[in-house]
């Protein structure tokens, strides 16, 4: 299946996550995940353009999208799911590494006992219907940190990706502004932005667009538990909306339970900031 130039031109001016702009809780990841299989990308930005909402800043349903990417793993698991939707929100569903810390932040947040997690990721999280999460991309187009398969593609008309800095410098001023302008329409309470490397450029670019906008920086906190800790963050409250930047990613690093932070403590302390 071909990566097609109409496809790929619409995802990347208009997609922007899952969920509902109307969330409380705007979770904000540095970029889609995937992209090592070009049959996955294509099947990403087929559903996505024939969807055809709008050409605007859009969030659809993971639940939609899933169900039209095939599963793509080798082993024992590869019977077991035929698309990502059975793998994420199926009977048989596996609990993401990085979701359930999220869905711990939010119960933190709002002093709740943690539900069960993989209950709770398959029947509630992210549901546009009951807008609670959003999961949002600052960076479109699948991919991860260690290659980026995108140089490959024979599309002249796409010069900016033969390099990720190309592509990231091309796509960055849009995305932001139009992720700014959603916060002061909608006015999450609160947008975290995790796994981020570009921190001075994210907190220049909401001072510029929110002027009140001003960041305090919390270091990383040591609980009573060894290797459980707070992580870094910086904050910043305007237009009634908490927005956070970290450099850390809610999840565990090689499945070291020593490599994590605690993110049902972090919404707990959040909680008891704004109080």
């Amino acid at each position: 299946m071909l990566i097609e130039e109409k496809a790929l031109r619409y995802w990347i001016d208009n997609f922007y996550g899952y969920g509902s702009w109307h969330a409380r809780f705007w979770f904000v990841g540095y970029e889609e995940s995937g992209g090592d299989v070009p049959e996955e990308v294509a099947e990403k930005l087929n559903y996505f353009y024939n969807l055809q909402t709008a050409r605007t800043p859009t969030l659809c349903d993971i639940r939609e999208l899933y169900r039209h990417v095939a599963f793509r793993v080798d082993g024992p698991r590869a019977e077991k799911f035929a698309n990502l939707n059975d793998h994420r929100f199926g009977s048989r569903a596996t609990l993401h590494g990085a979701w359930k810390n999220l869905i711990a932040f939010v119960h933190g947040y709002q002093n709740k006992k943690l539900p069960d997690l993989l209950t709770y990721q398959k029947n509630s999280f992210a549901l546009p219907a009951t807008p609670r999460e959003a999961l949002i991309q600052l960076y479109p187009l699948p991919a991860h940190n260690h290659a980026w398969y995108y140089s490959w593609l024979d599309l002249p008309q796409f010069p900016f990706l033969k390099s990720r800095a190309l592509y990231q410098d091309y796509v960055y001023p849009s995305r932001m502004h139009s992720i700014l302008q959603n916060m002061r329409v909608f006015k999450p309470e609160v947008v975290l932005m995790y796994g981020m490397d570009n921190i001075n450029m994210l907190k220049k670019s909401a001072h510029e667009f929110f002027p009140a906008a001003k960041f305090r920086m919390t270091k990383a906190m040591l609980p009573t538990t060894i290797g459980r800790r707070i992580p870094q963050h910086h904050r910043a409250d305007f237009n009634r909306t908490t927005l956070l930047i970290t450099t850390q990613i809610p999840a565990l690093r090689h499945n070291r339970v020593e490599t994590g932070f605690d993110w049902y403590e972090f919404g707990k302390l959040l909680n008891a900031e704004n109080e």
